[in-house]
């Protein structure tokens, strides 16, 4: 049962095993949902998605598999037609009653729907006759006849949305694209899988139950380290340039980055890190900060990101002077290795779109300088680059 299902999810790259597909039978044989697809839609999307990153595939799969779903037999002769037409009714209004008579009642009703659903042999839309979407016929769904019966809808388009897994809400939870708005709580998912250590304490709720009830009811507080994310993050921003384009994904990577980790420190700088570098842009020729003070201030233990486009001119990183903005005396190539032989831990998050890396030679540069650990500015790269980090 449901293997077509889990074959056409596998092919739409959703990584689930056979050990959902029972679950998610065992779950139908329990009677969680009975006869809605709807409530199965859900279902199976709990049970067979084990990541938000999936969401949109597994709604495409769905699709897919349940296109063609009008055809099944509204007919069935397995349930007792009065017992049809008593369900039907009981949920028409005195109104609506009346209005069906203006067709002849509700036996002249499907009976006409029956004959039309077995002179049509494909899908139809618009129009004023046929079973379909979108017109003017008794039968169908999204149509403008008040005296009609609705098929595959449970309301009128003008009142509710088409179906969940057509409208496709999940579509930027990918793990490929850039980062937005709706999927940075993915992102910040990935940066939490940094290790934590205990710091300030809080209660135990467990604890404090299980050991008050086995003192029969007299109350023993029970504390517990209150979990923080203790590792030291460092962060390089190109900022300027053709990196203004990406000005609002940056800052959303920021305010992720700070919110998540206790101990984190920035600085920016433009094109290629030199010898200085700087903390307020509004200050950026005055206000700087050397790059050896910072070597020197901060320990081999943290880890270092750099978040830049890595486009620019080559010579910008290998040659002296090089530099658009200042006469710099020793070339990026210099610098770049001072920091890479302090700090343990270096990643590079690229929000430029990977496919178009080799079109730039000053990529192929900095990525052969940080040992090829350069990674997408998507949720999967900060994913890649955190396994990296770690």
């Amino acid at each position: 049962m449901f293997i077509d299902l889990f074959l056409t999810l596998r092919k739409h790259k959703v990584p689930c095993s056979l050990r959902e597909l029972l679950d998610l039978i065992a779950l139908l044989k329990k009677g969680v949902v009975f006869a809605n697809v709807e409530e199965f839609y859900h279902l199976a999307k709990i049970v067979m998605v084990k990541d938000e990153i999936h969401y949109d595939k597994f709604d495409s799969a769905f699709a897919e598999y349940f296109e063609g779903i009008q055809v099944i037999d509204i007919f069935d002769k397995i349930l007792p037609k009065d017992w049809l037409r008593k369900e039907f009714e009981k949920h028409l209004s005195q109104e609506e009653k009346d209005k069906l008579k203006a067709l002849g009642g509700l036996d002249e009703l499907m009976k006409a729907l029956k004959e039309r659903l077995e002179e049509q042999k494909k899908r139809h839309a618009g129009g004023n006759k046929w079973v379909g979407t979108g017109g003017t016929s008794p039968f169908g769904a999204y149509g403008y006849n008040p005296e009609g019966i609705r098929v595959g809808q449970d309301k009128n388009r003008n009142n509710s949305a088409v179906k969940v897994w057509d409208k496709r809400e999940f579509r930027n939870f990918d793990q490929d694209r850039e980062l937005g708005t709706r999927n940075i709580k993915l992102a910040l998912k990935k940066l939490r899988k940094f290790a934590r250590t205990g710091a300030s304490e809080k209660l135990d709720i467990n604890t404090t139950i299980t050991s008050t009830a086995k003192n029969g009811g007299m109350l023993d507080v029970h504390m517990e380290p209150e979990r923080h994310n203790a590792v030291k993050v460092l962060m390089f921003f190109d900022i300027g340039g053709s990196m203004d384009d990406y000005i609002h994904t940056c800052e959303e990577l920021f305010s992720a980055a700070h919110t998540e980790f206790k101990h984190l420190e920035f600085f920016y700088f433009h094109n290629c890190v030199y010898e200085r570098l700087w903390k307020d842009n509004s200050r950026r020729r005055t206000d700087t900060i050397d790059l050896e003070e910072i070597i020197r201030t901060f320990g081999a233990d943290y880890k270092v990101i750099f978040v830049g486009d890595a486009t620019m001119g080559p010579y910008e990183i290998t040659a002296p002077g090089g530099s658009v903005e200042h006469w710099n005396e020793k070339p990026g190539t210099f610098h770049m290795h001072k920091i890479l032989g302090h700090f343990n831990k270096v990643a590079w998050l690229n929000p430029q779109p990977e496919t178009h890396w080799d079109y730039h030679h000053s990529i192929s540069i900095v990525r052969q300088l940080i040992a090829d650990r350069m990674y997408p500015l998507t949720v999967d790269g900060i994913g890649r680059a955190i396994k990296a980090l770690s």
